[in-house]
């Protein structure tokens, strides 16, 4: 009878390696079955919509009316009725330039004016009373066209005589100085007890009207000329020059608080710059955009009807500057689109042609994949990697 012996420590180990072998010999190391597997690709599917055509403008304000006071007459300065820097209406007195001279000049011209008055009275009897007598061959007729003539000349007289008279009281009235506009005046240009001249047109101070305010853009040749072919094309439909809105944004990054609409744009292009100027109406009932600030403006021309939106990590440029997106096909299979995108809308590039609706566009996970591969597409995990249109 043979006795039965425990097999010894090493012979267990050895067996259990054995065994382990043999098993893991069935399939691949859980390992192995990860690196196998189609990368993840975190896409966004995209679908035609309507997009606001929005362009971003530089410019700078300028006053709505702009009046240079300068004198109109020759004379000292006697007194400056305003203060500076303070709010003025239409005709109300700005200067008093010494009116003596022009006073002298006005009774002057209204002692002229009686004088050819009474001259016209004498000639006027004169002229009747001739032409009595002639009629009687008392008086010859020549006397009587001399008499006629010396009528229509004294008529002349006072009529030279009263147009002297108006010049005069213009020229007196010019001697007190009106605002021209309503607006803001600014620092007076001449003191009290200067003498300013009317054929040097002496600058007395300056009145603007800023409320409203102009605000100046300047869009490139190259802008404008797009927004005009896509117009053409009614990929963008406007809504008009009088709806269109126009925001600012101040120098400060903070938003103007008031919308402003289109006046014109101008056609002709700046030769040195490449630019054509877009000028914008404001209210500025606070005074807070003031002549000559640099602005930003957003103008809302119209909408895009059929537009795509990529958001901008889902959208890279190759080496030629071309546009391109990584499409994830129905055979999960990537594809690189060249695409037409040229502008920016809420974070998302807007893609006006090479997407079709309904189409998969990988925004993420792109370092590990190469076109052509299969990858598996996952929805992204939160709303902000999705297309600012298509957000809640």
């Amino acid at each position: 009878m043979i006795a039965w012996q425990a097999p010894s420590r090493a012979a267990v180990v050895a067996l259990t390696t054995l065994a382990t072998s043999v098993l893991s010999g069935c399939g691949p190391p859980p390992q192995a079955q990860v690196e196998n597997a189609p990368p993840e690709v975190t896409v966004v599917t995209v679908h035609r919509q309507p997009v606001p055509v929005i362009t971003e403008l530089p410019g700078r304000t300028s006053a709505y009316l702009i009046a240079q006071v300068r004198a109109r007459v020759d004379g000292i300065l006697l007194e400056r009725q305003f203060k500076e820097g303070a709010d003025v209406e239409v005709n109300q007195p700005l200067y008093q330039i010494d009116p003596a001279p022009y006073r002298a000049a006005l009774e002057s011209a209204q002692a002229q004016l009686a004088r050819a008055r009474a001259n016209l009275e004498s000639t006027r009897s004169q002229a009747e009373r001739d032409r009595v007598l002639v009629e009687g061959n008392a008086v010859s007729r020549q006397a009587y066209i001399d008499a006629v003539a010396a009528e229509r000349q004294a008529v002349a007289d006072v009529a030279a005589a009263r147009a002297a008279v108006t010049t005069a009281g213009i020229n007196l009235g010019y001697t007190s100085v009106a605002a021209p506009i309503s607006g803001r005046i600014g620092p007076s240009a001449v003191t009290q007890g200067a003498y300013v001249q009317a054929s040097a047109a002496t600058l007395l101070a300056t009145i603007q009207q800023i409320d409203p305010i102009y605000v100046d853009l300047n869009q490139t040749s190259v802008d404008a000329l797009s927004l005009r072919r896509q117009m053409a094309e009614g990929r963008i439909k406007l809504s008009g020059p009088d709806q269109a809105t126009v925001r600012l944004t101040l120098e400060d990054g903070t938003e103007y608080e008031q919308p402003g609409r289109l006046e014109f744009t101008d056609i002709t292009v700046d030769p040195g710059t490449g630019t054509v100027t877009v000028r914008a109406l404001f209210p500025n009932p606070r005074h807070i955009l003031l002549p000559g600030m640099f602005v930003r403006a957003r103008i809302e021309a119209g909408v895009q009807n059929q537009a795509v939106l990529v958001p901008q990590e889902g959208l890279t440029r190759d080496r030629t500057g071309r546009a391109t997106v990584m499409v994830v096909r129905p055979d999960n299979k990537l594809e690189s689109r060249i695409v037409d995108a040229t502008r920016m809308y809420r974070g998302s590039w807007v893609v006006d042609s090479g997407l079709q609706d309904g189409e998969r566009v990988a925004v993420s996970g792109l370092q590990r994949v190469q076109p052509g591969m299969l990858v598996r597409a996952v929805p992204p995990q939160n709303k902000r990697a999705q297309p600012a249109g298509d957000r809640a």
